[in-house]
């Protein structure tokens, strides 16, 4: 694995042998990047795939309410409408779930 440096100003990570002349998100200079742990490194490559499965949950959970609320307005019939509204709770606790899983990530230096 590769060496991680991580931006004191924004945060941005950077993974490379060096850390950029720039950060490439705020444009701080080099001086502002410190070099990660292998500790921290770890979680952060550990926890890659698992936060990108949480952002896809969130972008699908958002497309499953986009849908519902495409059912709800054709308005067939009561149990089809009791159907989409139930999918549509359903669909925004999942996503929140995701984001709130997300945030723990963050909170403990696994983004």
């Amino acid at each position: 694995m590769k060496t991680l440096f991580k931006c004191t100003v924004c945060n941005y990570v950077h993974e490379g042998d060096t850390a950029p002349d720039s950060c490439p998100k705020c444009g701080a200079p080099k001086e502002k990047f410190e070099q990660l742990s292998q500790e921290a490194a770890d979680k952060i490559f550990t926890s890659d795939r698992t936060n990108d499965i949480h952002m896809e949950l969130v972008q699908l959970s958002m497309r499953i309410v986009e849908l519902c609320e495409e059912g709800i307005e054709i308005d067939l019939d009561p149990p089809c409408v009791s159907a989409f509204k139930k999918a549509k709770d359903e669909a925004w606790r999942i996503k929140q779930r995701s984001k709130a899983e997300l945030v723990g990530h963050i909170s403990k230096g696994k983004f």
